[in-house]
């Protein structure tokens, strides 16, 4: 995974592989600057969460984006550890029409798993699209020991 930040807030967190990457523009990524007091807490952060450990605590965050994009990325932030929602659902929520429209901001989402765009599927309960694939979705979830409701 690579990060970037601003200098104090996290911009964004994505696989290598993943679709719909930002580009890495900023000047401060997690390679040049290791040290960087957000990269140590983002570690913290995924140390915890890959332990199968909700985390108490989240890093300063700045995701960049339109403001549709961030409503819906506002809305990923309350979606309980261990659990799911549906773009449909989300769409309600933001007063939006379109669960399509609120799918394209899910995976345009620069931060992963912190803003758990992961913990979004299908209406009819299936896993559905993730920039960074079906297969990382499903273990992500499944390392949330998600229960079905």
């Amino acid at each position: 995974m690579s990060m970037t930040s601003d200098g104090n807030r996290l911009t964004t967190l994505r696989f290598y592989s993943q679709h719909y990457a930002p580009a890495d523009v900023l000047p401060k990524n997690s390679e040049e600057h290791p040290d960087l007091p957000v990269f140590l807490q983002t570690r913290k952060w995924l140390d915890v969460y890959f332990s199968g450990q909700e985390p108490d605590f989240i890093p300063q965050l700045l995701p960049e984006g339109t403001p549709f994009r961030q409503a819906v990325w506002e809305q990923l932030i309350t979606i309980p550890f261990g659990q799911t929602t549906t773009y449909g659902e989300i769409a309600q929520r933001i007063g939006c029409r379109s669960a399509q429209a609120v799918g394209g901001a899910v995976g345009h989402n620069p931060i992963a798993i912190i803003v758990p765009c992961h913990r979004v599927i299908g209406s009819n309960g299936t896993l559905t699209g993730y920039a960074a694939g079906i297969d990382r979705k499903a273990w992500l979830l499944k390392n949330e020991e998600l229960k079905k409701q």
